[in-house]
């Protein structure tokens, strides 16, 4: 089976989030399965990894996006080194920039990359049995092959829709209309339509094969919380599915982790986690002999990063000081100002703004417990990076959090709570401190944790079939 992925965003080509840790894992973990030839296709960037790696150019030509004539390379990586065939599509002066996002332009880059793909595989004849859409930023690609008259190769081809973060779908107004590829004339173009703009999430639902949320809890809030297409995806419901999804065990393993000052397994994972810890806490002005928690991520809304200022205030406050926090993360300004002033005052909390792959690495095998006060949370990798790693995580009950992390008192390996606000947040602080200074209970969930299997093996397999059918 021939597949291509077809995505903004690929670890580690070029990583904003969760997205492209999936995009860089799944198609690898799908290559493993007989009979299976899963690529990635994403934009050109200047990035490291572009640079650094062998690149053929398989494809020259041309699109028009309404006057505009815009230049188009295709661009194969040589070696495969990532498990798969990848393939960066390059436009100059568009598909050629520093990062995926944040750009003034951007309904018109990703309608380019769209274009541009499928303009690639009509002229070279290529016709995949299944393109697999990543997000609202190629939702747009069932609609095209069905009713563009560009691409009548890939006419009838299977397409999967998956969403990553149903928060962001791309509304555009009509006049961007101007730039897609023709239309043919009997098109309904109500399928475009949602709330009086164009929505190419909306577009994907309506016009896919099928569509997953990626985890089972996800998919059920969607039905009644989408940011307005709670209608639409209870009316396609037939097509929709919830899939889990993985971690690279190849990469996030504690044994082997390149990152780390000292690596472990289950079986010596308190005396790893203690010198990683120790390590880590003298980089930071920490005291290694409190319990640390840690948080990584965006400082985002939906994420609860709002919140974080609050947590460590009154953690600390209610506890006397008598824990390490360890912040990993950029985003909202208005957050970033008021930790790093929080970091001035209490020499128990360190920050760290931006993003280093390394330390979140090391703030994984160091800590002993990490937070995620998610608002909307559809899958979360961070949890599972955690666990692999032997640090119990703190998490709000919901989304894919609810999947993969079930709380001590039923019998799982972790903390949940129930509403993100920093209060319920600290409560779950103060219930690990207790559950930390129980050592043999603390040094069950630290190997019950490393012990769960979230590999991509069983979801690459999920995916296998519902492509099968």
């Amino acid at each position: 089976m021939n597949v291509y992925h077809l995505s903004m965003e690929c670890f580690p080509v070029a990583k904003v989030g969760g997205l492209a840790d999936v995009v860089g894992a799944l198609p690898k973990y799908q290559n493993k399965i007989e009979g299976m030839d899963a690529k990635v296709v994403m934009p050109w960037y200047n990035k490291p990894f572009v640079h650094d790696h062998d690149f053929e150019t398989v494809f020259h030509g041309y699109i028009h996006q309404g006057p505009n004539m815009l230049r188009v390379h295709v661009m194969k990586e040589r070696g495969s080194v990532l498990g798969f065939d990848l393939f960066l599509v390059q436009i100059p002066g568009l598909l050629d920039r520093d990062n995926p996002y944040g750009y003034h332009d951007e309904s018109y880059q990703f309608l380019a990359f769209q274009h541009a793909v499928l303009h690639w595989l009509t002229a070279m004849k290529i016709r995949p049995d299944v393109l697999h859409c990543h997000d609202y930023h190629t939702g747009l690609i069932p609609f095209m092959i069905e009713n563009c008259p560009e691409f009548g190769v890939l006419k009838g081809v299977k397409t999967i829709g998956t969403i990553h973060n149903g928060e962001y779908q791309g509304q555009m107004k009509w006049e961007m209309l101007e730039f897609f590829p023709w239309i043919n004339g009997n098109t309904d173009l109500r399928v475009l339509d949602w709330s009086g703009y164009i929505n190419p999430l909306a577009t994907m639902i309506k016009c896919c094969d099928a569509f997953n949320a990626v985890s089972g809890g996800y998919m059920e809030e969607l039905y009644h919380s989408f940011k307005g297409l709670e209608q639409l995806v209870r009316q396609e419901h037939q097509k929709a599915s919830g899939i889990i999804n993985g971690i690279d065990t190849e990469v996030w393993d504690p044994k082997t982790d390149d990152y780390l000052d000292y690596n472990f397994g289950a079986e010596n994972a308190q005396h790893g986690k203690w010198i990683n810890k120790k390590e880590l806490c003298e980089e930071y002005g920490l005291n290694p002999d409190l319990p640390l928690f840690g948080f990584i991520g965006r400082f985002a809304g939906e994420k609860g990063a709002d919140l974080l200022p609050d947590i460590v205030w009154q953690s600390i406050q209610q506890t006397y000081g008598a824990l390490n926090i360890i912040i990993l993360g950029s985003g909202e300004r208005h957050t970033e100002e008021k930790l790093s002033e929080l970091s001035w005052h209490y020499s128990n909390f360190a920050l760290d703004l931006g993003y280093k792959e390394y330390l979140s690495h090391k703030i994984y095998a160091s800590a002993d417990f990490l937070i995620m006060p998610s608002r909307v949370e559809p899958c979360g990798l961070n949890q599972m990076y955690a666990m692999r790693y032997g640090t119990v995580p703190i998490v709000r009950y919901t989304g894919g959090l609810r999947d993969t992390v079930q709380d001590i008192s039923s019998g799982g390996a972790g903390i949940n709570f129930g509403e993100a606000t920093a209060a319920d947040a600290v409560h779950a602080v103060k219930r690990a401190l207790h559950i930390y200074h129980e050592k043999d209970l603390m040094e069950r969930l630290v190997k019950t944790n490393m012990e769960f299997d979230f590999s991509w093996d069983k979801s690459a397999g999920n995916y296998v079939n519902l492509y099968s059918k």
